[in-house]
Formats: C-alpha cells, structure tokens, sequence
C-alpha cells in the first residue's frame, strides 16, 4: 500500500531496533566517546557507549542491559546512571550484513564516571574524553549520534 507521498506503508517490511547510549562524563564534564572502525556505516565518526536492546532483554530493566552494554564497550568501568531519558534520537542505514535497510531508534541517558580502566571492544578502535557542544558536535557525530547530541543539548 502506497501513501499520497509514495512512501511504503508495509510495516512488515521494515526491521525497527532499539539502541540505549549513555552520555558518560567525567568530573570535569568530558564526555566519553567512541571511535568507529572504517568498515562501520559511521567510519571516521564517533559512537557513545551503549547498543541495542537484544530480543532476549525485552522485559529487563534498563539498567541492565545499559550495565551489558557499558561492560561490553567500555571494560568494568564504574558509574553512576541517572536512570531517565535525556534526549531520543533516530536513523536508518542499509545494514551490508542484513542485506537491507535498519531503522534504529535512539533513547540517551546520562551518567557519571566514577573510575576504572576504559578498555574499548572490537567495535571500536579508540576512545576519547572530550568537550562537547552544540558547535563541535558535526565533528565528531553523524547520523542518530549527532541527532540525539543536539536534543541533548537542547533540552540541557
């Protein structure tokens, strides 16, 4: 079924994911990002430590699958989470493994470094702690990160 615009209204047709990012900062307010590699859709950008909410983890808290996620990306580092949503964010992006387009929504929390070695997984190559604003965010974000890192700092 077509819409008056043309646009596809099969939503079977399309592979929605949930993606949960933690804005990570330091005591002297850097926020912690990651580097991506260049096979990634975002190569030569930079993510937040965080992912997708796995089919098995549905009905966890989020708390739980943030925890997942920041032990994965980021080693045992330790954290205090502020345990509400502080911006939303979206994107689309043909995923070469799944051979077809993802839509990916984005839900932003924010938390507190409080110490730990950062040790970065294989989906990245690098981390950062830098200083982030409205003005330098094209630099280092595209796609859902830099959408949800300027409602951040809209709402903030």
């Amino acid at each position: 079924m077509k819409s008056r615009a043309g646009e596809n209204k099969n939503f079977s047709d399309y592979y929605y994911q949930i993606s949960l990012k933690v804005i990570l900062k330091d005591k002297k307010g850097r926020i912690l990002i990651l580097r991506m590699p260049s096979n990634s859709s975002m190569a030569g950008y930079y993510d937040l430590p965080g992912g997708r909410i796995r089919q098995k983890e549905i009905n966890l808290p989020y708390r739980r699958i943030i925890d997942r996620e920041i032990k994965e990306e980021a080693g045992g580092v330790k954290y205090r989470l502020i345990e509400r949503p502080v911006a939303i964010a979206r994107h689309a992006y043909f995923s070469k493994k799944l051979k077809k387009k993802q839509f990916l929504f984005w839900v932003f929390f924010e938390a507190i470094y409080l110490g730990g070695k950062i040790r970065v997984s294989p989906e990245h190559i690098e981390y950062k702690w830098v200083n982030l604003d409205k003005k330098n965010l094209e630099k280092y974000f595209i796609r859902g990160p830099r959408e949800g890192m300027k409602n951040y700092f809209r709402n903030n």
